[in-house]
C-alpha cells in the first residue's frame, strides 16, 4: 500500500507516481487493477502481465469474449484487437459494428471483446503514457487507454476464457458488488 497525491487524474497516474520511487527502480513490469474491477480474476491479471513479460508489448491489458448483445451497452468497454493481439481501438460504442446486420455471417465471426480494467506496463511505457497530454479520443470516449494508442504505443490484449467479472460502472453494479462483497466477507456477530 502506498499513499499518493490527491490530484491525480487517473489510476494510471497514481501507479506511475509509486513506480517512480527509488525503491521500485528494479521492477521490470507493473500491474494496475482498476478500482472499478474489485472481483477481477487471477487469470486476468496474469494475462495482462504476460503481454508485457512474455509477448514483449510495452503495455498489456485483458479482455473476455461476450455475446453480441454487449455491443449495445455503453457501460461495457469493447476492444478490437489485431491478429497479433495488439489493441486497435477501445470504445463504449458497438464495435465491431455489423454493417450488414447482426444476422450476417461476418458479424457472427467477429468476436465481441469486453475490456477488463487491468493494465500491465513496462516502466518506460508507463512513464511515457503519463507524460502524454490528454488526447481528444480519450476525452470523447472517456477511456484513458486511448491516449497511448493514439501516440503509437502498442498495447497487447490477452483474451481469457472466462465469464467477465462484474465491474462497478452503474448504481446497480455497486449494489450487486456490495452484496457479493458481503457474501465473500460475512461479518461474524
Amino acid at each position: 500500500v502506498a499513499l499518493t497525491r490527491a490530484d491525480h487524474p487517473s489510476g494510471t497516474d497514481r501507479v506511475a507516481e509509486v513506480a517512480a520511487r527509488a525503491e521500485h527502480a528494479s521492477i521490470t513490469a507493473i500491474v494496475n487493477v482498476q478500482g472499478d474491477e474489485p472481483f477481477v480474476s487471477a487469470a486476468a491479471v496474469s494475462g495482462a502481465l504476460a503481454m508485457v513479460r512474455d509477448r514483449g508489448f510495452p503495455l498489456g491489458t485483458v479482455a473476455v469474449r461476450v455475446d453480441a448483445s454487449a455491443r449495445l451497452r455503453p457501460e461495457i468497454v469493447k476492444v478490437v484487437a489485431a491478429d497479433d493481439g495488439r489493441a486497435l481501438y477501445f470504445s463504449r460504442a458497438g464495435i465491431p459494428f455489423p454493417r450488414d446486420g447482426a444476422d450476417d455471417p461476418a458479424a457472427a465471426a467477429a468476436p465481441v471483446l469486453q475490456h477488463i480494467g487491468v493494465y500491465a506496463y513496462a516502466p518506460e511505457a508507463l512513464r511515457r503514457w503519463v507524460a502524454l497530454p490528454e488526447h481528444p479520443l480519450e476525452r470523447c470516449e472517456r477511456l484513458e487507454q486511448l491516449r497511448p494508442l493514439a501516440a503509437g504505443l502498442a498495447m497487447g490484449v490477452a483474451v481469457v476464457d472466462e465469464p467477465p467479472a462484474r465491474g462497478v460502472d452503474t448504481e446497480a453494479d455497486l449494489e450487486a458488488a456490495n452484496a457479493r462483497w458481503a457474501e465473500l466477507h460475512p461479518v461474524h456477530r
